[in-house]
């Protein structure tokens, strides 16, 4: 993929974000009302967050897949837009499509556009959990299918996207005002992977 691909990626990207949403910019219109993910319908960003910062994912292929699988796991989460542009709209042989997902009440934005970046560890997303119970949920989603598990509560998700599943208790721990309880809790993080809090304690 080469620099006028990326540019012309970046400056739909612009276009969805800052888009009059009376306006159909794309060629699939989406003129459904907002639904959950699992009715199949298209929505149009007329119900669109303001959000002050908004996470872009950029990923190889098919959008509204990689939107399906995130939706998937948090489970309160819903499809906001899906949009696909042929090649001559986007300057990419293959096309490009673009999806909006909320999830845990955040939206995210994602971008398919061809392998040309790739996630690393240099950017990651809490989760933070009430109890061990979702603690297990989220890592167990997350690592399976081609996921990966890391150290100290870190894991990547089949897209190699990294996330940290963390419990509100471990925080209690690590920042106790006894000294005893802080140093278990630290020590007993750095053998762990899935963070375990009756290990911790």
């Amino acid at each position: 993929m080469n620099k006028s691909i990326f540019t012309a990626a970046i400056v739909l990207c612009l276009t969805i974000s800052c888009s009059n949403p009376q306006q159909a910019t794309t060629a699939e219109s989406l003129s459904d009302p907002p639904v959950s993910n699992n009715s199949g319908k298209n929505l149009n960003n007329a119900n669109m967050n303001v959000q002050k910062i908004t996470p872009y994912l950029w990923v190889e292929k098919d959008a509204k897949a990689v939107a399906e699988y995130y939706l998937s796991i948090f489970k309160d989460g819903k499809l906001k837009d899906f949009r696909k542009f042929a090649s001559d709209e986007s300057g990419n042989e293959a096309g490009i499509e673009t999806a909006v997902i909320e999830i845990a009440g955040m939206e995210f934005s994602i971008l398919a556009a061809g392998p040309l970046f790739k996630f690393n560890e240099a950017v990651s997303f809490v989760i933070n959990t009430k109890d061990q119970a979702e603690t297990d949920y989220y890592w167990e989603a997350l690592t399976k299918d081609g996921g990966e598990e890391g150290s100290c509560g870190w894991c990547k998700d089949k897209y190699g996207l990294s996330w940290q599943v963390v419990p509100t208790e471990y925080y209690e721990l690590i920042h106790s005002d006894n000294p005893a309880v802080r140093e278990k809790a630290m020590k007993n993080t750095l053998k762990q992977k899935k963070l375990i809090l009756s290990e911790l304690k």
